[in-house]
């Protein structure tokens, strides 16, 4: 999931939009976009925040990418401000919420239709609490290490191994359960049937 961000993006193009070529800032937005909604969608799980990220993570890239260097791929620097944006709602609403870091998550995923999802890593995904999804997420598929998890989520690197072993834990028995529950699932689309 995270190889959207790898693409490679031409020092001329880069140049432009370190200039303030709106042009240029376009072209980047029609790359990048998608792989930035869809990783702030995986983070905070509503449709409606994630477009709200994604709109803030390019005006930041708008306001710094003057102070862009070539150290790493323009992608990843990307990504962690997506990443940043995420957390920085995540860390507002879980304290909004008072909800500790390994409660249950509130409406997250309200809008899933579990039935018709059962099976799907997805939605047991979203069953997990806010934090673990997070740190799941980030570890797994993003490949962020423990310890920038912790430089993220402000704790340390044993709090995110712990949250790893938990999620891994949670999807384990719930998959389980999934299984004993329903003996075949087959996912269909509703409107098929």
């Amino acid at each position: 999931m995270g190889s959207e961000f790898s693409q490679a993006v031409e020092a001329r193009l880069l140049k432009r939009a370190q200039r303030g070529d709106m042009n240029a800032h376009a072209e980047l937005f029609r790359r990048f976009g998608g792989a930035v909604f869809t990783l702030a969608c995986r983070l905070v799980k509503r449709r409606d925040i994630a477009e709200e990220i994604l709109q803030e993570t390019f005006l930041d890239v708008m306001r710094h990418i003057g102070g862009f260097r070539d150290d790493a791929p323009f992608g990843f620097w990307l990504r962690r401000i997506a990443v940043n944006r995420s957390f920085m709602f995540l860390r507002s609403y879980w304290e909004r919420q008072s909800e500790a870091l390994d409660g249950e998550p509130a409406d997250f995923a309200s809008d899933l239709d579990t039935d018709l999802l059962r099976a799907d890593l997805e939605a047991l995904l979203n069953r997990l609490p806010p934090a673990s999804r997070a740190v799941l997420w980030l570890h797994e598929v993003e490949g962020y290490t423990h310890q920038e998890i912790a430089d993220l989520l402000g704790r340390t690197p044993s709090f995110s191994k712990s949250q790893l072993a938990r999620s891994h834990a949670r999807l384990r028995a719930m998959a389980a359960n999934d299984a004993t529950a329903d003996e075949v699932c087959v996912c269909t689309p509703k409107s098929a049937s």
